[in-house]
């Protein structure tokens, strides 16, 4: 409380206050604690009446309603994300499901094209070595042919080489000279034995 010069010339000297509140000691209940005073206490129950309804209305009206539609939110939140997750899970479980089936589809279907793969392979290496056996034995053939006609002229030439030879060989043991005809003769005769 703001005090002014004037007023406080005027405050009496019994109600002089030497305490640092600026309370006196000594009041006009007696010293009684307010809220404990006999003489208020009816006053007292009546107010307290009176909050605690006031009190008791504003919580059933407004806050109580208000905690309650909270709380119902948070139930239906709870029970959409509950449905969701549900939801969700059959989703992916179907999803692991269509995976894991077309996975071994597709492991068969690669296992299919491998074996497919391998008899073509097979097939081909078959073939192929065929016509390198065909085209070997073709060559092998035609080498003996040209082998027969070299060794066929090998030895139409060797009658003409020991007709030559023998001539001069006979002529220098003998020292004698042979026909043509005796030579011929002394070859094919050489030939037969």
């Amino acid at each position: 409380m703001f005090v002014t010069p004037a007023y406080a010339e005027d405050v009496p000297a019994a109600a002089e206050t030497h305490t640092e509140t600026g309370v006196a000691h000594e009041g006009a209940h007696g010293g009684v604690f307010p809220p404990f005073d006999h003489t208020t206490y009816p006053s007292q129950v009546l107010w307290l009446v009176i909050t605690f309804g006031l009190f008791y209305m504003l919580m059933q009206k407004v806050l109580v309603p208000r905690i309650g539609a909270i709380l119902d939110q948070r139930h239906d939140r709870i029970a959409r994300d509950l449905d969701e997750a549900t939801r969700m899970k059959a989703e992916a479980d179907a999803a692991v499901e269509t995976y894991e089936k077309e996975l071994s589809a597709a492991r068969a279907k690669g296992s299919q094209i491998a074996n497919a793969a391998r008899e073509v392979a097979k097939a081909k290496a078959d073939a192929d070595r065929a016509a390198i056996e065909a085209d070997l034995a073709q060559k092998i053939s035609a080498a003996e042919a040209r082998i027969a006609e070299i060794k066929a002229k090998a030895f139409a030439d060797v009658d003409s080489i020991a007709a030559e030879t023998v001539g001069p060989i006979v002529e220098q043991l003998t020292g004698k000279s042979v026909s043509q005809a005796d030579i011929a003769a002394a070859v094919a005769a050489g030939k037969g034995a």
